[in-house]
């Protein structure tokens, strides 16, 4: 018995040690002020965008960990229904989860989300944003939102964005950085 309970004791350090140093080998959330890495991905319509196409528009880059889960749910569709005041102020929306196209497809279909949804199949992008948690068995984005500036660089960075609130803190950013009412 005690040899059992032993033996399970070192199993679970085991898989707790693995764990920790499974994210300690993330990538670093690149810093405020630095160029935002460039990127190329098709969105849930087939079509491919990247980075450096938005040059000259401010970018809200969302980082998410499933498609149609109840927090990616909510803070799509709080991006959803800002849409058209982010429009005003000069910028553009795109979620990244490493979710595949199909499940973009639904998932924006489902929400009528207006804004591209890009997969992100093999984590690169993520990983490059500092943005992939790997779990061994599976890996998932972070909820990190990165607002990027018409020069390319970002400006602002939201680790762990509050589902709730994310939408309104980037509309007054945006407000604040543009002086847009």
């Amino acid at each position: 018995m005690m040899k059992t309970l032993l033996h399970a004791l070192r199993v679970l350090m085991l898989c707790c040690g693995i764990w920790f140093a499974a994210g300690a080998n993330a990538a670093p959330v690149p810093a405020v002020g630095s160029n935002a890495p460039d990127f190329s991905l098709a969105d849930q319509n087939g079509v491919l965008q990247s980075l450096s196409q938005y040059r000259g528009k401010w970018v809200v880059l969302y980082f998410y960990p499933k498609d149609d889960t109840p927090g990616c749910t909510e803070q799509a569709c709080k991006f959803r229904d800002d849409f058209a005041v982010l429009k005003i102020l000069g910028a553009e929306v795109l979620g990244i989860s490493v979710d595949d196209h199909a499940s973009h497809v639904d998932f924006a279909r489902k929400h009528k989300l207006p804004f591209p949804l890009l997969s992100d199949k093999d984590g690169n992008v993520a990983s490059a944003y500092g943005s992939l948690r790997d779990l061994l068995i599976t890996r998932i984005a972070k909820r990190n939102t990165f607002l990027i500036n018409p020069q390319g660089r970002i400006e602002r960075v939201y680790q762990g964005a509050d589902t709730a609130k994310n939408s309104a803190e980037i509309i007054a950013a945006l407000r604040q950085l543009t002086g847009k009412p």
